[in-house]
């Protein structure tokens, strides 16, 4: 938990933009981990694997009815957990874009993965994930683009 307890969160916070259903997340992810006795290469395969079930989770919870009848209640941000307003702002642009652009992008340029290593954890191929970081970026690109203008 204290190993990868906050990229789980971030993960999870990414999709469902709440600080609440973010945290069911992670508690359901390290109860499935220590439930589980499943056996791991590394720790990377360790880590690749939290991401994947929290991910997973966090799209179930994204589905559901009650998910759809709630209402956040902190929508803002945490202004702690950015070093500077331009950290906030990225990543604040990065939650608005769609669902399966933002998984890519936060997985590649906040867990520092590779497009192969996306593509396993997500179960995607190669080139749907290189799609969806092009066409993320682009998206990105004109949303900050806009907020600057």
């Amino acid at each position: 938990m204290a190993a990868h307890g906050k990229r789980v969160f971030a993960a999870a916070y990414s999709l469902l933009k709440n600080r609440e259903d973010a945290e069911d997340v992670v508690q359901d992810t390290f109860l499935r981990y220590f439930s589980d006795e499943t056996q791991f290469e590394s720790e990377e395969h360790l880590r690749a694997w939290l991401l994947r079930v929290a991910l997973n989770r966090a799209r179930d919870l994204l589905g559901s009815a009650h998910w759809k009848r709630s209402v956040p209640l902190d929508p803002e941000f945490d202004a702690a957990c950015f070093p500077n307003e331009e950290s906030r702002a990225l990543f604040c642009a990065v939650s608005e874009l769609p669902t399966a652009y933002r998984i890519v992008i936060h997985l590649h340029y906040y867990e520092d993965y590779t497009v192969k290593e996306i593509a396993q954890i997500l179960r995607l191929p190669q080139a749907t994930v290189k799609t969806r970081l092009f066409r993320g970026r682009k998206l990105l690109r004109t949303s900050l683009e806009e907020e600057l203008s």
